[in-house]
């Protein structure tokens, strides 16, 4: 995948800052064992074992050298155990240290040689304990008594359970096998084009999968169970869908909401990032997870999050939360990927904001509006939306909410949805199949929308609280400006007086309205379209 790298320091984020220990840093930094080298392609045949909940096998890494070395640093959690690491049939010597392992190679590795080795292991995977927001295994048995596994690991990382260089800033360039072995009368799904699939004997069989595009670790997946599926190709691209027998008809109908949800996302945001790898829903034990062209379902085939509506409104039960949102990440996490996880608001605040662009698409602007503004009241305003980098740090959970709104709010600021459109379609087209960090977007929409919103992103994404919209009536005129904001922050506000309505530019210093209200009640203020609060 090809690097973006940018110099330009353009937000200046000041927040208390958290301790982190060594651990951390070898999770999260990027020293020059990790730097030195760049990975091609993964390609894992493992035997997974439901009795055992246990896994044995070996990932073969290709990689090239970006700096002459002698020795690289992979991961694994230390519950893990690493059996041998071969290159060229020779066993090569390694140190672990918490869960990274660095790997000393007997001669020097040359710049711009192409390498290959193959870390054997083994052991028994953490279980997650509360999938998908705690990483590890799921082991649980369908409505016949058949093992149904399932992994989710986003934030704990893909080291869980294989090794690989578990850091968002290098994927396989040219992606990965996932041969999976699992007792017969299961199957595996993982990502990317089925290869077929083969009796290894004692009671196993293997389930060859590839990807070809480039795969964020923790996209890379397995899911085990006695699925039926159906298939369909759909203006071009090919839609799979993988369910336990006894939700066939069910998902027959709740997936049709793919081809709606593809024709919106393809105008808005591009082609299907990973139509060679085809799209998949694959029913999973846990509610859901971006796993690229392999996405997890777990909704329980109803509209909503889980039969609910996060926003309040109604509108939310207009829509199979997790068919929308997991289907989002396809652009929006998986096609561009954030360097590190401080900056998962690339992920999750244009996914988030995907859902209205999905409501926009299928029942206008006003439902869309009213569905986005309903998500305010999920705000937690607790610390900022970017994390610390280098350690492995995500920032708060607002990103999802306060994100997305802050995109609605830059949208509304812009005045002008051909330019937001094409802007935002832009985006995903340039960015495709990158990594990127905050900065390179904020400094894309800078100057593809022709506005300087530098304060407005370190308004929404580095600080704590949202603006807040101070009024008063002073000398008998409307008085307003910005407070809890940062130096030099500006942003419009509408409002309504005796039937007429007025845009205004808000600042920090206070301004004087001509008008003369009786009343401040008199003035009404339009706070649908901006994300704050009033004073």
């Amino acid at each position: 995948m090809k690097k973006v790298v940018l110099l330009l320091v353009l937000v200046n984020i000041s927040f208390a800052q958290k301790s982190f220990s060594r651990k951390d840093s070898l999770r999260g930094g990027l020293r020059f064992e990790r730097t030195c080298f760049d990975v091609k392609r993964y390609d894992l045949n493992l035997k997974i074992n439901p009795d055992q909940k246990s896994i044995v096998g070996f990932n073969e890494i290709s990689f090239q050298v970006i700096d002459d070395t002698k020795k690289i640093q992979l991961d694994l959690f230390s519950n893990m155990i690493i059996d041998s690491i071969i290159v060229d049939k020779s066993k090569l010597k390694f140190v672990r240290e918490y869960d990274a392992v660095f790997i000393d190679f007997n001669n020097t590795l040359l710049k711009n040689s192409n390498q290959k080795i193959t870390v054997f292991y083994h052991g028994n995977p953490i279980i997650a304990k509360n999938a998908p927001w705690d990483g590890g295994f799921v082991f649980k048995k369908s409505a016949s008594g058949k093992p149904w596994i399932g992994v989710a690991c986003q934030g704990d990382g893909a080291s869980l359970w294989y090794p690989c260089k578990d850091s968002q800033t290098d994927e396989p360039d040219f992606g990965a096998t996932i041969k999976i072995a699992v007792p017969n009368g299961l199957m595996n799904v993982s990502n990317g084009r089925f290869k077929g699939s083969l009796d290894i004997k004692n009671g196993y069989t293997r389930w060859d999968w590839e990807v070809v595009s480039p795969i964020n670790t923790y996209d890379i997946t397995v899911n085990i169970a006695d699925y039926v599926s159906f298939q369909e190709t759909y203006k071009g691209l090919d839609l799979s869908y993988y369910v336990l027998p006894e939700n066939l008809e069910k998902a027959k109908k709740q997936f049709e909401q793919v081809k709606p949800m593809m024709d919106c996302f393809q105008s808005k945001f591009g082609e299907y990032p990973f139509k060679t790898d085809g799209y998949k829903l694959v029913e999973t034990t846990y509610l859901g997870m971006e796993h690229q062209s392999a996405v997890a379902y777990g909704n329980g085939y109803q509209n909503g999050y889980r039969g609910s509506d996060l926003s309040g409104t109604g509108v939310g039960l207009d829509f199979d939360f997790i068919i929308i949102h997991e289907s989002g990440h396809e652009w929006f996490g998986n096609s561009i990927t954030a360097n590190d996880v401080a900056d998962m608001w690339l992920h999750e605040s244009f996914t988030c904001y995907s859902e209205s662009v999905f409501i926009e698409c299928t029942q206008g602007y006003e439902k869309a509006q009213t569905y986005i503004n309903g998500l305010k009241k999920n705000i937690q305003n607790d610390k900022p939306i970017i994390g610390q980098f280098g350690v492995a740090n995500e920032g708060s959970g607002d990103m999802y909410y306060k994100g997305a709104l802050m995109l609605n709010s830059i949208r509304h600021i812009v005045n002008n949805d051909e330019l937001w459109w094409k802007t935002l379609k832009l985006f995903a087209e340039t960015f495709r199949h990158q990594n990127i960090d905050g900065k390179t977007a904020i400094i894309f929409f800078n100057k593809e929308l022709k506005l300087d919103l530098s304060k407005i992103f370190e308004q929404y994404l580095t600080q704590k609280d949202i603006p807040t919209l101070s009024i008063e009536k002073l000398k008998g005129k409307f008085c307003y400006q910005w407070k809890n904001v940062v130096s030099g922050f500006e942003m419009p506000v509408e409002i309504k007086f005796k039937n007429k309505g007025y845009r205004i530019n808000g600042t920090t210093k206070p301004k004087k309205w001509s008008f003369n209200p009786k009343n401040l009640i008199d003035v009404t203020i339009n706070s649908e379209k901006f994300l704050f609060k009033i004073q």
